[in-house]
């Protein structure tokens, strides 16, 4: 059990890791007892199966495997991430993720990640700045999973929960939202995703927000402005771009 910022003026205990949490399995067990849960899929569902399934669903329907990947920073710090199957991410930790992760400043607010996938934003901002307070959340089981282990793995505390947008968050309130949001979602869902953090920051809370400008972040960054009166292209590299809000009073 810890204690964890509510907002700025409540605190409230939470428990980060369970003795049975997944966390504390190792990574081969975890790929056993994930596969083993896997019910057979006829041939028609998995023609049927949307394109970004793999990371973007509940419950990811593909044979469970894992690749060890290295985040490298410029300025030369290196983290080791768990990456599974049916998460986004598999093969590398994509520029975009990278890009925010570089961009964002921060000193000892209530930090949120998410869409976390794997883990390797949010945890990654833990390391460079320890005196934050990590929550992070996805819909994708397989991805909290991993979001778990490699916390564990970077030794990193943080509060981690499964489910779709703001539902695992609808009594918290932070100081900071940074998210890589699947554009394939939708216009319903990530519009949702802007609205729902701008409710849920606390006043002069920040939200940034990474995407490709040309492949749908040009719509995003418009509506933030929409949604919060105010938006920033902080940083841009290879057609993506970190756009940067802030909830006025």
């Amino acid at each position: 059990m810890a204690r964890k910022k509510k907002n700025k003026n409540e605190y409230e205990d939470v428990q980060i890791y369970g003795p049975d949490d997944i966390a504390f399995m190792k990574v081969d067990e975890v790929i056993k007892k994930v596969n083993s849960d896997q019910k057979p899929i006829k041939e028609k569902e998995i023609k049927r199966t949307p394109s970004f399934e793999h990371y973007y669903s509940e419950n990811p329907t593909s044979e469970l495997t894992v690749k060890e990947l290295i985040l490298k920073l410029r300025n030369g710090h290196k983290y080791l991430f768990k990456a599974p199957s049916g998460v986004y991410g598999k093969k590398r930790i994509d520029r975009a993720s990278i890009l925010l992760i570089e961009k964002v400043e921060l000193t000892n607010e209530k930090v949120l990640d998410i869409g976390c996938g794997y883990g390797a934003i949010g945890i990654a901002l833990k390391k460079e700045f320890p005196d934050i307070d990590l929550y992070m959340s996805d819909i994708n089981n397989r991805a909290v999973d991993f979001s778990k282990i490699n916390a564990k793995n970077n030794n990193v505390n943080a509060v981690i929960k499964q489910g779709n947008l703001f539902k695992p968050w609808e009594d918290d309130y932070f100081d900071v939202i940074v998210t890589n949001p699947p554009i394939v979602a939708g216009k319903k869902v990530l519009h949702e995703l802007i609205e729902g953090s701008y409710y849920h920051l606390n006043e002069n809370g920040k939200m940034y927000l990474v995407a490709y400008h040309n492949k749908g972040g040009k719509a995003l960054e418009s509506y933030m402005e929409q949604i919060f009166g105010n938006v920033k292209e902080l940083e841009k590299s290879g057609g993506f771009r970190v756009y940067f809000s802030i909830k006025r009073g």
